[in-house]
């Protein structure tokens, strides 16, 4: 859907210029019900009856305030309608540019070759395509007993966990040459670091300190993951300690990483709400599609397409929390630089 939108694009604006200039300009029809439509912009002699002010005109078509400001946003995006002075004026000019344009464009029966009435048609279909888009994704509203019914039949999901982390670097300085510190010196070194802690020594300053020494780095605030913010590996090991509770958790090239659980706690409804109501819509709308599609009696030639693509495991799964600083940093200290970018 989204490589058809952006197939179109350029041709959605003159699509719906063309189809309502059409019915503007076109001569009465002995038969009205055979019109495909009404046009937006109103002839000269109905303007009178518009409750909006006509603010441009282009030929005997002409334009209210309501109906440029709506049919902006497919012209210039970006486009501030309040916009004042040369912003406001650019804008107009260039709305009256693709009126003039499609008029002409009519004029000249470009609607009736065969390339314009092919994206005509898609862009006609485009549009009822997303119509109904919308209507879908409103039926697949989750309603606030679902969202508490998923909240509470998750709990274990939204677990998380502050966490400190302690490096040792395994040469001073992280330097590339130099004696490498061994296991048992690094654990001893992190034994003082953990008692200078409990004795009452800031965090802050025992952080600043060992940046200094080059012997390490340390978290003077706690980071905080959620269950599947981590690795697996370094997940079990955060979710499996106790408060206050240091614990070795892996060992690099470059250094030693030890983890404190500081403390465990959970999210609360109010703050997962949206994201659940997202993943809720999300499911209940693949859903309708996907009845949609059995009663649609979809095939196609897999000679052409080539064969269905099975969804990976678990793509429909309830998405977790972006690679954490944590994860980034399992591969990292290979240079202190790379550890003071994470600071």
């Amino acid at each position: 859907m989204d490589l058809i939108r952006l197939r179109i694009a350029p041709y959605l604006i003159l699509a719906g210029l063309l189809v309502a200039l059409g019915h503007a300009q076109a001569p009465s029809s002995p038969n009205p019900a055979a019109s495909s439509g009404s046009s937006n912009f109103a002839p000269a002699e109905k303007a009178s009856a518009e409750t909006d002010r006509v603010i441009l005109k282009v030929g005997d078509v002409q334009v209210t305030k309501s109906e440029f400001e709506s049919g902006l946003p497919q012209i210039e995006p970006e486009a501030d309608p309040d916009a004042e002075g040369k912003s406001r004026r650019k804008l107009g000019d260039d709305f009256a540019s693709v009126l003039m344009l499609s008029q002409q464009a009519l004029a000249s029966h470009l609607d009736s070759s065969p390339q314009v009435s092919r994206q005509l048609a898609v862009a006609r279909m485009q549009v009822l395509s997303d119509a109904e888009f919308a209507s879908l994704m409103h039926q697949a509203d989750p309603t606030t007993e679902e969202i508490s019914k998923y909240y509470s039949d998750h709990l274990s999901e939204y677990d998380q966990v502050h966490i400190r982390r302690l490096f040792i670097w395994k040469r001073p300085g992280n330097s590339e040459t130099g004696p490498v510190l061994s296991s048992q010196a690094a654990h001893a070194r992190a034994g003082e670091l953990r008692q200078a802690m409990a004795a009452g020594t800031s965090e802050k300053k025992l952080s600043q300190d060992l940046i200094k020494s080059g012997e390490g780095m340390l978290d003077a605030e706690p980071l905080t993951f959620s269950r599947g913010g981590l690795s697996p590996e370094l997940g079990k090991v955060a979710f499996g300690l106790k408060e206050s509770e240091w614990s070795e958790v892996q060992e690099t090239p470059a250094a030693f990483l030890f983890i404190q659980l500081v403390k465990r706690d959970r999210r609360q409804l109010g703050q997962v709400s949206s994201s659940i109501e997202k993943d809720l819509q999300a499911q209940k709308l693949e859903a309708l599609l996907d009845d949609m599609k059995k009663k649609a009696g979809i095939w196609l030639d897999e000679q052409y397409f080539g064969a269905a693509v099975a969804p990976a495991p678990g793509a429909q799964r309830r998405g977790s929390d972006p690679p954490s600083q944590l994860q980034k940093s399992e591969k990292k200290g290979e240079s202190d630089n790379e550890y003071e970018t994470q600071k």
